[in-house]
């Protein structure tokens, strides 16, 4: 394997962290008006991720930094083209993170439900948004002779992405509602177990039809890793399926790990799907896409960079399992009602 190929899977690992970390956390901000029937269990929610929210969204920062430097023209042909898509996810991200702060500083009722609406907005558009870019992504979009992106804001909506945007959507609302059974007790706690099972019908039905046609598309490309697009889909839609099954029978543990398989695969199944394509090209596919080996940088900064995260990775890994361990009780109604309202 190359270094070109090997940072290829390294920004797809760093994905898989992003997605499965900050997708349960877009998925707890959604489940607030389903899940926090008064203030104090409002704040037991948003405590579930109060200590480690932004640091689950770092990940997508490291992945963005990591894309720019292993590959220049995929960062640059990406960010130019899907400019607007991902400024609404980055204006989604900072209204959320303000209003992790701000609820808090007023005991005004009204001012913390303007917060809490910003929180769930703030969670949703980047969930689905996500999946709409990387349908785009692994499905191919129109690209020039100068790898440029000529198809506009609207070929981006198309069916094929937008099933994955909502199945992200479903999938990480899921996935953060388990996360909440898992940390919270009491009516919280019942009242996520019962969401899980209300949202498990329609987050099966949309990966269903998203792994049925990501399947077909890599049959139809002629994908090298046919075979692992087919296994992880496979094991991904088993894995949704066991943590339904879990939680139902009250493994809220093994049934928020579940979650985290069927994110991993689930992103996998898309950077198997893709490879070795980067943004494959509608216009003119063999000329036009960019590949692995016309969009990576040189060499010797590939070498470098290996080294750097030979040291640096197992280090981020390490801060980060301290961290869950730190806070890994459950956040309890009893807790939340002798804090002070502020916290």
């Amino acid at each position: 394997m190359d270094l070109a190929t090997l940072w290829f899977w390294i920004v797809a690992f760093l994905f898989v962290g992003y997605f499965v970390l900050d997708g349960f956390d877009f998925g707890v901000g959604m489940s607030l008006p389903f899940l926090g029937k008064d203030d104090v269990s409002r704040r037991q929610v948003i405590n579930t991720i109060g200590p480690i929210w932004d640091l689950n969204e770092t990940w997508v920062i490291v992945a963005g930094a990591c894309l720019f430097a292993s590959f220049p023209e995929w960062y640059a042909t990406l960010f130019s083209g899907f400019y607007l898509p991902l400024l609404v996810i980055l204006l989604a991200l900072i209204l959320r993170g303000v209003s992790f702060e701000y609820r808090h500083q007023r005991e005004d009722a009204a001012w913390k439900a303007r917060f809490d609406r910003m929180i769930v907005i703030g969670s949703a558009v980047p969930a689905f948004s996500w999946g709409v870019a990387f349908g785009n992504i692994v499905q191919g979009v129109a690209l020039n002779a100068d790898h440029t992106y000529v198809g506009g804001v609207f070929g981006l909506l198309n069916p094929y992405a937008l099933l994955v945007g909502v199945t992200t959507l479903l999938l990480f609302f899921l996935h953060g509602v388990c996360f909440v059974a898992l940390k919270t007790d009491g009516r919280v706690h019942e009242d996520a177990r019962k969401l899980i099972a209300r949202a498990a019908l329609p987050t099966v039905l949309a990966a269903a039809g998203t792994v049925v046609w990501t399947i077909a598309l890599a049959a139809q490309r002629d994908a090298p890793l046919l075979w692992l697009v087919v296994t992880a889909g496979a094991l991904a839609a088993v894995c949704l399926v066991s943590l339904v099954v879990l939680s139902l029978r009250g493994s809220d543990g093994r049934a928020f790990f579940a979650g985290v398989i069927t994110v991993m695969l689930s992103v996998v199944m898309l950077f198997a799907t893709l490879f070795p394509f980067v943004m494959p090209s509608t216009i003119d596919p063999a000329v036009n896409s960019l590949t692995i080996a016309n969009a990576s940088s040189t060499p010797y900064t590939l070498q470098i960079m290996s080294w750097t995260a030979l040291v640096a990775l197992p280090l981020v890994l390490a801060y980060q399992a301290w961290t869950y361990w730190i806070f890994r009780k459950r956040v309890t109604r009893r807790s939340i009602e002798a804090a002070p309202a502020h916290a």
